[in-house]
């Protein structure tokens, strides 16, 4: 296999499950339990920053996601990774 796909593949597992695990780091907007479990054990301080530093991270990973993704679209158009095994 093409070294060049390799990390691609990686980069593009990577990031698709750091995706997932940040957005379902993130809080609730609403009044639920969550904002009642998050309010009980982190207080109102602090915790803007650290959905300021969720958003940030879940914004990279995103872009590195879809620039992977574009990026194995156009080197490896339809039906060329077949060959590569």
């Amino acid at each position: 296999m093409n070294p060049l796909f390799i990390i691609c593949l990686i980069l593009l597992f990577a990031s698709g499950a750091g995706l997932i695990v940040f957005i379902l780091l993130h809080s609730g907007k609403g009044t639920g339990i969550s904002d009642m479990i998050s309010s009980s054990f982190y207080g109102n301080q602090g915790t803007s920053i650290v959905e300021k530093n969720l958003d940030r991270i879940t914004i990279v990973l995103a872009i590195v996601f879809f620039l992977v993704l574009i990026a194995l679209m156009f080197v490896y158009p339809h039906g060329t990774i077949a060959g590569l095994a």
